[in-house]
């Protein structure tokens, strides 16, 4: 493969991430699911982004999100599915992350832009190949929606979770598991460790552990990667971005072309919302986003 593809993937990677991320961050996801029946921001959360799954447990759960700990996982589920169905967190994630971008695109929503990019889009997710991945495969298994901004959504979902999958796959070969994965990040200058305070519930002790396996592996020195960590690191990102390109295979030079320009306003209308963090837990700098 060249290397045209992979870089393509991951420009598309940084303009797609902010329409899906507004699932966990925007006020009208999270209430949706808060009005679904779900206790919480970590149940919802667990309850949107699993219900693909059906009323998955959190042993299936945790292996395919790979980076959160088991309790966190086991406090969500399966308790969510006793105060609301998938079917329930579906239609909340939904319709809530697109009255969220309808609301921060405003004239943009009913635009050229967002039907040629939604229809770019989901013909690139349709196309992309399913075998191991099945978050995405879950996902896509999903009816498409009609209404332009959702079928937009949807497909920024699909794409981004393709992406995932196939990012696991290259920790796992690198024999990085989901909690290192992290503490590499934040070596790697690409995450500050704090994020993962909060968001994926590390304490000191654990940090401390997970820094002295990777030095162990020999990634990690005094003050940062070792030569040998940072050439992991870039590998599992090129990896990645190899694994998300055959999606974009069925559009052509032109047409992947019209799908950045069409994407960057939308996410820049989206960044300046100031609802999605510039610098995500997945790694990712969206702060110049529409420079790409």
């Amino acid at each position: 493969m060249s290397t045209e593809l992979p870089a393509f993937a991951r420009q598309a990677w940084r303009l797609l991430e902010p329409l899906h991320a507004v699932t966990y961050f925007s006020p009208e996801p999270l209430q949706a699911l808060k009005t679904a029946g779900y206790r919480g921001f970590w149940m919802g959360y667990f309850a949107g982004r699993a219900a693909p799954l059906g009323a998955a447990g959190p042993e299936v759960v945790h292996a395919l999100f790979y980076n959160f700990t088991i309790e966190r996982v086991r406090a969500a589920l399966p308790a969510a599915w006793e105060f609301a169905a998938p079917d329930a967190a579906l239609t909340a994630r939904e319709h809530g992350a697109t009255a969220a971008l309808r609301r921060q695109l405003g004239d943009l929503a009913d635009s050229p832009e967002v039907a040629t990019a939604a229809e770019l889009a989901a013909r690139a997710a349709a196309a992309a190949p399913a075998e191991g991945r099945t978050l995405f495969a879950a996902n896509r298994a999903l009816p498409e929606p009609r209404d332009p901004v959702a079928r937009l959504w949807h497909a920024a979902t699909l794409l981004r979770e393709h992406r995932g999958d196939g990012h696991i796959a290259a920790l796992v070969a690198a024999g990085i598991d989901g909690r290192e994965a992290h503490v590499l990040q934040t070596l790697a200058n690409r995450v500050p460790r704090e994020i993962y305070t909060v968001s994926r519930d590390f304490d000191d002790a654990e940090w401390a552990n997970r820094l002295d396996t990777l030095r162990g592996k020999g990634l990690a020195g005094d003050n940062g990667p070792t030569e040998h960590g940072r050439t992991v690191k870039a590998e599992i990102e090129a990896r990645t971005d190899a694994a998300a390109a055959p999606a974009y295979a069925v559009l052509t030079p032109g047409e992947r072309a019209e799908l950045l320009r069409t994407l960057r306003p939308l996410a820049r209308a989206v960044m300046a919302s100031g609802e999605i963090p510039a610098v995500t837990p997945i790694g990712l700098d969206l702060r110049d986003e529409s420079n790409d």
